[in-house]
């Protein structure tokens, strides 16, 4: 007998989906859209989109309960990531921790490009589930954020929907396919994990692509003076 994470979430969403119905998928793209834990609507939207081709839920009812779950769900995230701003400066470990200079950084790239960054990171699978944090902590607008959600979200929501219809009774043959998607996500952890231990020991800065990390200027100025004379 083999374990596999992903058909283990796989079988709770099923589950989920057939004994609770519409509340269960609404509830669902809430935890999902709010990242933690993480629950995959790569999983639940095609799935619903199978139990809409057998009839069990309607087309019209499953996208409305998967895109007020989603919306609630991304508006909790943006709650907490805004009202946590102040709390999480100085945050971190070692080299890896958030300055106020980060935090302006964000608002200028929130400022200029959120609405964009909202909408498109909706459509990228788990980015989508983490895009409301920095949106909430660099206090972009709310309507505009709900609005830019639901614009990323509706089309996300449509196409997994739809793919899960066509599969209809090959839905099954799915489930052989996790097992490679348990070894990309242990990868995925792997490298996460050892890149953030490269940030804390201080060989990359913070940010992504990876860069060597640079001595901030305040930490020069500070060890010149600490410099023994003659």
């Amino acid at each position: 007998m083999t374990f596999s994470l992903i058909g283990s979430v796989a079988e709770f969403i099923t589950t989920v989906l057939t004994t609770i119905g519409l509340p269960g998928l609404f509830a669902l793209m809430v935890v999902e859209s709010f990242g933690l834990p993480p629950v995959p609507s790569e999983i639940i939207l095609p799935f619903t989109g199978f139990l809409v081709a057998e009839g069990t839920f309607s087309l019209g009812g499953s996208l409305v309960a998967a895109l007020a779950g989603g919306l609630v769900g991304s508006f909790a995230a943006y709650a907490v990531g805004r009202l946590w701003r102040e709390r999480i400066t100085g945050f971190g470990i070692g080299h890896l921790r958030l300055k106020a200079r980060h935090l302006e950084r964000m608002d200028r790239f929130f400022a200029r490009r959120g609405e964009l960054t909202v909408a498109l990171a909706r459509l990228v699978p788990v980015v989508r589930a983490y895009i409301s944090y920095p949106a909430g902590t660099a206090k972009m607008p709310p309507v505009r954020f709900g609005v830019y959600t639901l614009l990323g979200s509706i089309p996300f929501t449509l196409a997994l929907v739809y793919a899960g219809m066509v599969l209809r009774s090959n839905w099954t043959a799915v489930t052989s396919y996790f097992r490679y998607i348990d070894i990309f996500l242990v990868a995925i952890v792997l490298f996460v994990v050892a890149y953030l231990l490269l940030q804390i020991a201080g060989v990359f800065g913070p940010g992504w692509p990876p860069r060597r990390a640079t001595r901030a200027p305040e930490d020069s100025t500070a060890s010149r003076r600490q410099r023994p004379s003659g």
